[in-house]
């Protein structure tokens, strides 16, 4: 994702965002190194100090590994920097930090920052509410066989809206195995299927079945690139804006939309 992230930021011209600081584990071969891998130099060395990566930052993006993520956290707390983080999977202690700088600097958390997934996740908030009785939920996903998380974190996060809808934890719906003989599946679950397999970049698909029908939301992502974009764009987006936890549904301004439509129903009746 930095190597993409810097692909995207030379192909944008009009944005205001460069790269000011590049930040990598203590174990990586690439310290002390420019930050592009690949194309013109940036003149930006990587570092494995988080506060030597943050001076100067109007916005920093974290696409680390979860056991990190509370140490760059409480890093962009202390300087306060934006921070738009693109990890997944992280513990309550991880979580209570990502809390706790957002009392301080604006937060985004993202487990996925394509623009369109973004869409998908509000779409299936729509179908959740609106399908509640006498459908089923299945989440499938496909990522390229090196992916080390499954289900994706997108995945867990299309169930979280569809489990927020129902008034219920994702843990208490959610089945992630169908192996073996048992019982029918029970009403309410959520269920999740992963392939793991060659280079496919990602894909999700969210269904709501019942008898007689079948509705199919489906994100299919075919180059890397989108995700970088669209950080870029959440990114440029924090800088600004008030203390607070964000979600890229509030980059696109969705929540605004469906307030307004709520606002223009009340009005008609």
């Amino acid at each position: 994702m930095g190597q993409s992230v810097l692909r995207a930021l030379r192909e944008s011209s009009a944005g205001r965002l460069t790269l000011s600081g590049a930040l990598a584990s203590a174990t990586s071969a690439r310290l002390g190194h420019d930050a592009a891998a690949q194309g013109p130099p940036t003149g930006v060395l990587v570092t494995a100090v988080p506060q030597e990566a943050l001076a100067g930052a109007a916005v920093a993006m974290d696409f680390s590994v979860p056991q990190h993520v509370a140490e760059h956290a409480r890093a962009c707390r202390d300087l306060e920097v934006p921070l738009l983080v693109g990890a997944t999977g992280f513990d309550r202690e991880t979580r209570a930090a990502l809390e706790a700088a957002a009392a301080r600097v604006p937060v985004l958390i993202a487990p996925n920052t394509s623009l369109g997934v973004a869409v998908l996740d509000r779409l299936v908030e729509l179908a959740a509410a609106a399908l509640k009785e006498g459908y089923d939920v299945e989440v499938s996903e496909a990522h390229h066989r090196m992916k080390r998380d499954a289900p994706s974190g997108t995945a867990l996060a299309l169930g979280e809206t569809v489990a927020r809808v129902h008034g219920r934890a994702l843990s208490d719906l959610a089945v992630h195995e169908r192996h073996a003989p048992g019982e029918p599946r029970a009403p309410g679950s959520i269920g999740f299927a992963v392939v793991r397999a060659g280079d496919i970049v990602g894909e999700h698909t969210v269904i709501f079945a019942a008898a007689g029908e079948r509705l199919e939301l489906t994100h299919r992502a075919t180059d890397r690139l989108i995700f970088a974009r669209g950080a870029l764009r959440a990114a440029e987006w924090l800088i600004g804006r008030p203390p607070s936890l964000y979600r890229m549904a509030d980059v696109l301004g969705l929540e605004e939309s469906a307030v307004k439509v709520m606002d223009s129903r009340r009005a008609h009746r």
